[in-house]
């Protein structure tokens, strides 16, 4: 585990570096406060600290209450090593942020220890973290595809579109529907179903903007909300993301299947400054439109995409 250690003293400072590398830590130095401060806001900044209380310019104390002030996610352990032994100076150093500290000279025994329930907290804080990141994927993210589920492109579309109304730029919106999906999953097996899913949703991800949103948002259907887009541009792109998809077959047991998908497109255009606010689109209305439009391309033979303009007055 990489650990950070500050001290002005030339002497203290290669004795704890020693000890440290002796122990098995990754040592990272700095020379006085200032130092340990920028080194401990990288963004991969040792998770573990000793820093001597007293420095010039900013001391130990210092240190410690500026780095909990940015509120980090990843939690920096700070133990103050210092000569102070007045019970209200050590309760001042806690106040000021650090976790524990330990009397100069240090005994190793003791430094080992303290280190070591650092270290568990550290190992705890990490496994918190990865849980909280995976409970997020699971509540924002579709379960089989790995793309935005409905609830979470929903909420991304609503804040677009607001987005949209407020620095009157366009916003396109694609609602793509697998074509003769219900035969893949009769003739193949849900198995297949699955998996062409699966590719469908990543052929799709990887040939959009990375500032653009594709979620899946029910059976066969995907929503693709297109930032800064009007009707012509986001008609271009569902035509891209056709040709995509169908530049491949996709392998289902012994046989090979087309990957087609229909397109139904519109664009939302904010009305002119000072409209009347009444005539603003709402999700519910450009999902509508774009539905329209891919009924449209469904009877129209499948495999196509068709755009229509959003009948919200400008």
């Amino acid at each position: 585990m990489r650990i950070l250690i500050a001290d002005d003293s030339i002497v203290s400072r290669h004795l704890l570096e020693a000890t440290l590398r002796k122990w098995g830590y990754d040592v990272v130095v700095a020379c006085d406060g200032a130092e340990a401060l920028r080194l401990l806001q990288e963004p991969d900044a040792p998770a573990l600290a000793i820093l001597d209380w007293v420095m010039p310019g900013v001391t130990g104390p210092d240190v410690c209450r500026q780095i909990r002030q940015q509120g980090r996610d990843q939690y920096t352990y700070i133990l103050l090593l210092t000569s102070k032994s007045l019970k209200e100076d050590l309760i001042a150093g806690m106040e000021a942020g650090a976790d524990d500290y330990v009397t100069k000279p240090f005994d190793q025994h003791e430094l080992k220890v303290r280190l070591r329930a650092g270290t568990r907290i550290v190992e705890l804080q990490t496994e918190l973290l990865a849980t909280r990141e995976s409970l997020r994927e699971q509540a924002t993210k579709d379960f089989l595809t790995r793309i935005w589920n409905r609830s979470s492109v929903l909420e991304i579309f609503e804040r677009e579109l607001a987005r949209s109304q407020r620095e009157q730029r366009p916003l396109g919106v694609i609602l793509a529907d697998i074509d003769h999906f219900k035969k893949v999953n009769d003739t193949h097996g849900h198995f297949a179903g699955d998996a062409m899913l699966r590719e469908t949703a990543r052929r799709m991800q990887s040939s959009v903007r990375p500032y653009d949103s594709v979620g899946r948002y029910g059976g066969e259907e995907f929503l693709i909300i297109l930032p800064g887009c009007d009707l012509a541009n986001a008609g271009l792109q569902g035509e891209r993301l056709r040709q995509v998809l169908r530049s491949d077959g996709m392998s289902l047991g012994d046989v090979t299947e087309m990957l087609t998908c229909s397109f139904g497109v519109t664009a939302y255009i904010p009305p002119d400054p000072g409209g009347d606010p009444a005539l603003a689109a709402t999700p519910e209305m450009l999902i509508r439109v774009a539905d329209d439009a891919l009924y449209a391309a469904k009877n129209q033979g499948r495999d196509r995409v068709v755009t229509l303009a959003t009948p919200v007055p400008r």
